[in-house]
């Protein structure tokens, strides 16, 4: 089959929303700074409100999977997404950001039921972010959502670890590895967070050693998926079977492990850290760009340290310069 899209998400398609609080703030609101925590419909309304009147609350149709493609849209190359939303508003917004980002999105969306997800993203004046997310109707994701043509004509199937709540949803992530892998296809995995890992320590364990290619972690995360304090260890536990490893590590920068070795690459200077919402699925938008185009695994995650350090010099989780320029200048 011809290879129509270079890289398709899979994740929970949330609208992202996010403000700039204090640390008083966030204690007023009992909530944990640096932390994602789930919350219902009704937290997230409040929540909103509050959010919202702090002056400066910014849109994006946004969740992990979905800022990395379009991360690789904005450089050009062909993405296509898969995540549920709910017929309403938000969902249509949702919809609409990602087609204005050029990336291939036709939903099926939920009719009755929860509405649309959405994250709470409250910025602190050091930068970290603490998230509050209503995963509403993206928790409803089922192998019927599954676009089995899209997934066959990728290049590379990115597979977004925050979806794997449900068991329906980690029935999913399989189907859809195994129609990729059939179709002679790539299939990579962002773990997302330390807390999901610990949720689902030995379903990603399985899923990595039988499905993954390609794996990006945190060193948190990585600690956590093989219950290590030392980082050196867990990497020595990442199977062989994985063709590709990138694990970040703030600002010691990123390691990548490939076939021919492991290699450490530098995190770049910034001015000013603005606000870490996005870092690592922008990194992950540079690596997924750079082997696209045939660049070695050293490449690419000096490519997604790039990514990543434009992403952290602004509030958002989307570029607002070209990275290409920021390369060429550098």
């Amino acid at each position: 089959m011809n290879t129509k899209f270079d890289v398709i998400g899979i994740g929970n398609a949330i609208m992202d929303m996010i403000g700039s609080v204090s640390d008083a703030w966030l204690t007023q609101n009992n909530i944990p700074k640096g932390t994602m925590s789930l919350i219902d419909e009704a937290q997230a309304l409040e929540l909103n409100k509050a959010l919202d009147a702090q002056g400066n609350l910014h849109q994006v149709a946004g969740g992990s999977a979905a800022n990395t493609i379009t991360g690789i849209a904005a450089f050009g190359l062909r993405t296509a997404y898969i995540g549920k939303v709910a017929n309403d508003k938000t969902g249509k917004t949702f919809s609409q950001g990602l087609k204005k980002s050029h990336v291939d999105y036709t939903p099926k969306p939920l009719k009755n039921g929860p509405a649309s997800a959405r994250c709470l993203i409250a910025v602190t004046p050091d930068g970290e972010r603490s998230m509050n997310t209503f995963l509403g109707a993206s928790v409803l994701f089922h192998e019927k959502d599954l676009d089995v043509k899209k997934i066959k004509a990728a290049h590379i199937t990115y597979l977004e670890g925050y979806l794997f709540d449900s068991d329906a949803a980690k029935n999913a992530f399989i189907k859809a590895a195994k129609i990729a892998r059939d179709a002679g296809r790539q299939v990579a995995l962002t773990l997302s967070d330390p807390f999901c890992v610990d949720r689902h320590r030995e379903s990603f364990k399985a899923l990595i050693a039988d499905h993954i290619d390609i794996l990006f972690a945190n060193e948190a995360e990585l600690l956590s998926l093989y219950e290590q304090r030392d980082f050196d260890t867990a990497m020595n536990q990442i199977p062989n079977t994985l063709a590709l490893a990138f694990i970040t590590r703030g600002e010691k920068g990123s390691v990548a492990r490939d076939e021919t070795g492991t290699y450490a690459v530098p995190a770049l200077p910034v001015k000013a850290v603005i606000d870490t919402t996005g870092a690592g699925d922008q990194y992950a938008a540079g690596v997924l760009t750079g082997l696209t185009l045939g660049l070695s695994a050293q490449d690419c995650a000096y490519l997604g340290s790039h990514c990543a350090a434009e992403i952290i010099s602004h509030y958002g989780a989307r570029a607002q310069n070209s990275v290409h320029d920021l390369i060429v200048r550098s």
